[in-house]
């Protein structure tokens, strides 16, 4: 069964930045749009950026501006470049295709902001 791997999460200051990457437990099916989720304690998972198998890349909420994603050429791993960090970006973040699979779901990693 395929699962999304995340890594990368850790605590980190306000400002400070850091670089998740996922990657699929199997590769058995070709390259798909992925994006990259959050969810804070008792809140909704949210999509925050997507990136298609050409690039193209959009950003949600308040990661405009200050988050990058990519992603390998060819393969399903994608990387979240997150700088200036605040403490409302504590979160666990996820990694699926778009639209997302439930089945493809890991357990993120989680990503604490604080001062």
């Amino acid at each position: 069964q395929v699962r999304f791997v995340e890594s990368g999460g850790g605590l980190v200051q306000p400002g400070g930045s850091l670089k998740l990457s996922c990657v699929a437990s199997e590769n058995t099916f070709s390259p798909r749009t992925m994006a990259w989720y959050r969810q804070v304690r008792g809140g909704e998972r949210r999509m925050i950026a997507v990136i298609s198998v050409s690039g193209t890349t959009n950003y949600f909420d308040s990661a405009q501006g200050r988050f990058i994603i990519s992603r390998d050429s060819g393969s399903n791993t994608a990387y979240l470049q997150m700088n200036g960090l605040k403490p409302e970006d504590t979160a666990v973040y996820y990694c699926n295709i778009h639209p997302f699979r439930r089945e493809y779901w890991g357990q993120g990693t989680q990503v604490t902001v604080y001062s």
